[in-house]
């Protein structure tokens, strides 16, 4: 059992959605599942596994810079701003203050619900309380 947590953050890098799917699924996936969800702001900070065409021109309609490095097999490369994609490390430490809790980073639960309901509880007493 493997699974991806998909997470939208804040500026300060709290999370304010999470999204959970199967390990073997695309990124783009979760992309499509938060995209509605993203708060109001200037760019979006995402990693190689979201760099697709159609979520770089949702991003534009919502008005998004999308500051996404491109893949390597893309035929004609986009840049991305490298000092602001630098903050992004924000959204990692999220990741690793999770699994500092050890139920998380061992995923002990064995159905996803039960796993993302320990997320959910991590997340709120990490950063919101």
């Amino acid at each position: 059992m493997n699974s991806k947590l998909h997470a939208v953050c804040d500026s300060e890098g709290r999370p304010r959605t999470l999204f959970l799917t199967a390990g073997q699924i695309s990124d783009y996936t979760g992309a499509a599942a938060l995209l509605s969800t993203l708060p109001p702001a200037k760019a979006l900070l995402a990693d190689k596994g979201y760099d697709a065409d159609w979520f770089r021109e949702a991003l534009a309609d919502r008005n998004y810079k999308a500051c996404i490095p491109s893949k390597s097999n893309r035929k004609i490369q986009i840049p991305h701003d490298k000092a602001l994609y630098r903050k992004r490390h924000k959204i990692e430490n999220m990741f690793g203050k999770l699994k500092d809790w050890r139920r998380i980073h061992t995923r002990y639960d064995r159905c996803a619900h039960t796993f993302m309901s320990a997320i959910a509880i991590a997340a709120i007493v990490i950063f919101w309380i």
